[in-house]
C-alpha cells in the first residue's frame, strides 16, 4: 500500500500537459521504528525520496504534516503539497489524478483543498464532510461547510439521503507556507514544538531525524481537529477551504472489515488468504500467515492468524480492535510493541526458539548488505548458512561460508557478517550466554547510524 501510494501520481504531467503540473520526489514521514521497512519498500520500488523524516514517536497527522511542510520549505521553496496517508486504496487512479489536477490550481492560489468521497452507502466507519455552496469559477469544487464525526446508522442514512455529505478521505492539498501559517495560528504549541525539533535535527545518508526531546513535547492532534474544522464554514476569514468530490473507487483500509469489502469474494462472500479453509461459512475474512486455520459453520467473522497472535472478531465490530491494542499496551505485552519479523537496514530477522541461556533466530541479509562490525559481552554465536554465501570477519580472519557450512563466534570476539552475493543470504543464528538482549552490542563500524539496540 505504501508503494501504491508513492506510484499514485504517475502519469500526472502527461495526462494534464496544459497545467504545468507534475509530481516531484515524495517526502515520507513515518515512525522511527518503521524506517528500515519504509526504506526497503522504496528500494523495491526503485524510488529515491526527497526525504524520509522520522518521528521519534507518533503524534498524529498534524505534527507529521508540519514536519513535512518544514522539510518542503527548506531553501525558500513553497511547493503545493498533496498529503496522502499510506493506508488507502484507490481503484481509478486516472480519475484521482484528474481531481488532483483540479485541486492543484486551487491550492496554488492559496486555498486549502480536501477531497470528499462521494458516498456509496451509509457508512458509519468514516467521518463526513458537509459540502457548502459551489466555489466560484472552479467546476465541481464546493465550499467546505463542516466536518462531522463518525455517525450512527440513522445519521449516516440521513447524510446519504441529503446529497450534501461526502466521506472524509483524509487527503489534503495546500501550499507548504499555507499549512505552516495555519498551524502556527490555530495550534502554536504544535508549530513551535515541531519547529524546534526540526531545527535541532540530525541527518544521515538515508534519514532525517528531528530532535527527540523537543518532539516529545509536541501535543498529538489530527489535521482535521487542529486546522480543518476551524477553516470550515469560512471560520478563518483569510483562507479559502474547498472540498472536491471524488469518485475514484476510494477505500480507507483502516479496519479488517474494509479489507474484506475491497477483496475478491467467493460465491459465499468469503475472502480467504493463505493456508485457510472455510466450510459452510459466509461473508467471512480468513487470513493465515503462519499456519493453517479452518472455519466451519460461521458467518460474518474476521479471522486473522499471524506468527504471534490470532484475532477472531465479528465483522461488524472490526473497528473495536483498538480495545485489543489498548489491552496489549496496558499489559505491556511484547505483541503490542514488536513484530516477530524485525526489519533492519541490511534485511530482517525472526526469532525461532528461545530458552534459558539460548535463543535461535533466522537472519535474512539482502544482496550486497552488511551487518555492523560488532562484539558482545555476554553471548557467543553460532552461524549456519542455509541459503546463499556469507563473508565472515572473525577477529583478524576473513572467510567465506557456503550453504550447510557454519562457524562459531566466541564471546567478546569482534565480528561482521556480509552478503557478497546476488541472492538473499539466510543464516540460522544460535545465541548462547548469560544475557541475550539486543542491547548487548558494541558497534565498531556501522554505516546506518544506529543505536546499540537497533
Amino acid at each position: 500500500m505504501l508503494q501504491a501510494t508513492l506510484r499514485r501520481l504517475e502519469g500526472l504531467a502527461e495526462e494534464h500537459p496544459h497545467q504545468s503540473i507534475g509530481a516531484t520526489d515524495a517526502i515520507v514521514v513515518c515512525n522511527e521504528a518503521h524506517r528500515f521497512l519504509v526504506a526497503e519498500q522504496l528500494i523495491a520500488l526503485g524510488r529515491t525520496p526527497a526525504a524520509i523524516v522520522l518521528e521519534p514517536e507518533g503524534r498524529n497527522t498534524a505534527p507529521a504534516l508540519t514536519l513535512g511542510a518544514l522539510m518542503a520549505s527548506r531553501a525558500g521553496a513553497d511547493p503545493v503539497l498533496l498529503v496522502m496517508p499510506a493506508d488507502h486504496l484507490i481503484h481509478d487512479e486516472a480519475e484521482f489524478r484528474t481531481v488532483v489536477a483540479a485541486g492543484h490550481g486551487l491550492a496554488g492560489h492559496g486555498a486549502v483543498v480536501t477531497f470528499g468521497v462521494i458516498p456509496a452507502s451509509a457508512e458509519i466507519g468514516y467521518g463526513y464532510i458537509r459540502a457548502g455552496e459551489p466555489y466560484p469559477g472552479s467546476g465541481t469544487a464546493r465550499q467546505l461547510a463542516a466536518f462531522e464525526e463518525k455517525p450512527d446508522v440513522q445519521t449516516a442514512e440521513a447524510y446519504l439521503a441529503s446529497g450534501s455529505y461526502l466521506w472524509n478521505s483524509g487527503i489534503f492539498m495546500m501550499r507548504a507556507s499555507v499549512w505552516l501559517r495555519l498551524i502556527e495560528r490555530f495550534r502554536s504549541d504544535i508549530y513551535h514544538a515541531c519547529s524546534e525539533s526540526f531545527n535541532g535535527a540530525d541527518s544521515d545518508r538515508d534519514f532525517f531525524r528531528p530532535a527527540k526531546e523537543a518532539f516529545h513535547r509536541c501535543p498529538s492532534d489530527s489535521i482535521d481537529y487542529a486546522v480543518m474544522e476551524k477553516l470550515a464554514g469560512g471560520g478563518d476569514g483569510s483562507t479559502d477551504s474547498v472540498v472536491l468530490p471524488l469518485a475514484a473507487g476510494w477505500s480507507d483500509v483502516g479496519a479488517w472489515s474494509a479489507l474484506w469489502e475491497v477483496s475478491e469474494h467467493d460465491d459465499a462472500g468469503n475472502v480467504v488468504e493463505g493456508d485457510a479453509f472455510v466450510h459452510d461459512s459466509h461473508n467471512t475474512l480468513a487470513i493465515a500467515q503462519h499456519r493453517m486455520i479452518a472455519a466451519v459453520g460461521v458467518d460474518n467473522l474476521v479471522i486473522v492468524e499471524t506468527p504471534d497472535a490470532v484475532l477472531v472478531a465479528d465483522k461488524g465490530r472490526a473497528q473495536d480492535v483498538k480495545a485489543v491494542t489498548q489491552y496489549l499496551k496496558e499489559a505491556k505485552r511484547h505483541e503490542g510493541r514488536f513484530h516477530l519479523r524485525m526489519h533492519r537496514p541490511w534485511g530482517s530477522y525472526q526469532p525461532i526458539d528461545q530458552g534459558t541461556r539460548y535463543q535461535v533466530k533466522r537472519l535474512s541479509i539482502n544482496p550486497g548488505a552488511s551487518l555492523s562490525s560488532q562484539m558482545h559481552h555476554h553471548r557467543a554465536e553460532h552461524w549456519i548458512v542455509v541459503k546463499g554465501t556469507a563473508r565472515v570477519t572473525r577477529g583478524e580472519e576473513v572467510f567465506l561460508l557456503g550453504e550447510n557450512e557454519s562457524t562459531y563466534i566466541p564471546l567478546g570476539c569482534a565480528h561482521r557478517l556480509e552478503n557478497p552475493g546476488r541472492i538473499p543470504l539466510d543464516i540460522i543464528e544460535v545465541q548462547s550466554g548469560s544475557y541475550l538482549g539486543e542491547d548487548d552490542i558494541i558497534r565498531f563500524d556501522d554505516v546506518y547510524n544506529r543505536a546499540s539496540e537497533e
